[in-house]
């Protein structure tokens, strides 16, 4: 597991939600120290931490774990939603067309 990257990221989420590490330690009920070390990379969370960080930060695990995960369904899943809800109508109309071409002839 890449601790510095989680950590990283868990400091990037907090800032991006304008909390400081005094109140995302409180919402995860923990220390601001161990929060620090976490975001610092000294430390991994146990999982009851992660879980409230996810839920306080309102994150996937994912996000927070790319680095240590291989490609996955989920995550796929996650990225197609997010290219979808990036793209206009007039492209989407063109997408759906791809997909069902792409899909027909994998049944052939």
């Amino acid at each position: 597991m890449d601790e510095k990257g989680l950590g990283k990221r868990i400091n990037m989420a907090r800032k991006e939600r304008g909390y400081t590490a005094d109140r995302l330690s409180e919402l995860c009920s923990i220390n601001a120290t161990y929060l620090w070390q976490i975001e610092s990379g000294t430390k991994v969370p146990s999982l009851p931490v992660f879980i409230n960080i996810c839920n306080a930060l309102k994150i996937s695990p994912d996000y927070l774990l790319r680095d240590s995960l291989t490609d996955n369904d989920v995550s796929r899943i996650r990225e197609l939603t997010e290219l979808w809800e990036s793209t206009p109508p007039s492209q989407q109309e063109i997408a759906v067309a791809m997909i069902r071409v792409v899909l027909e002839r994998k049944k052939e």
